[in-house]
């Protein structure tokens, strides 16, 4: 598991090079393709920073033009936003991760249906194991 985690560390930090982003910038452009619209601050908390440094990220991602911020209609406070990813840009993000891709589909192709079944388990299970430890870092 460490050594995967190197190896996709590694490889994520490569990808925001060549876009000339940091690697906090592209976990944060992640967690808001994959979760979003989500408000400055639910995402400054999902990551663990503070809110003044979560502004200079989403100012970062937004002069890239990896993100806009919207009003939340739905917000008693009309100066609530929410953070929105372009979707325009994914396909030079998606093309950077060409190469990782295509190894893990020749990967699974290796793996019958079961075993394949088993594995997102593990993997699903290890991800919640590591939201735990990280949120109980957090609090503490």
């Amino acid at each position: 598991m460490r050594e995967l985690n190197n190896q996709l560390a590694l490889l994520n930090h490569h990808v925001g090079v060549r876009l000339s982003l940091r690697d906090v910038d592209l976990d944060c452009l992640d967690l808001i393709a994959r979760h979003g619209p989500l408000s400055p601050g639910a995402l400054a908390r999902r990551v663990g920073l503070h809110p003044a440094t979560m502004t200079g990220i989403l100012d970062r991602l937004q002069r890239g033009g990896w993100i806009v911020r919207e009003r939340d209609p739905e917000a008693t406070d009309r100066r609530s936003v929410t953070v929105r990813a372009l979707r325009e840009r994914n396909a030079e993000l998606y093309g950077l991760y060409a190469g990782m891709n295509a190894s893990m589909d020749e990967l699974c192709a290796g793996y019958d249906e079961t075993q394949l079944d088993v594995i997102a388990d593990f993997l699903r299970r290890a991800g919640e194991a590591g939201r735990r430890a990280t949120d109980e870092l957090s609090e503490g």
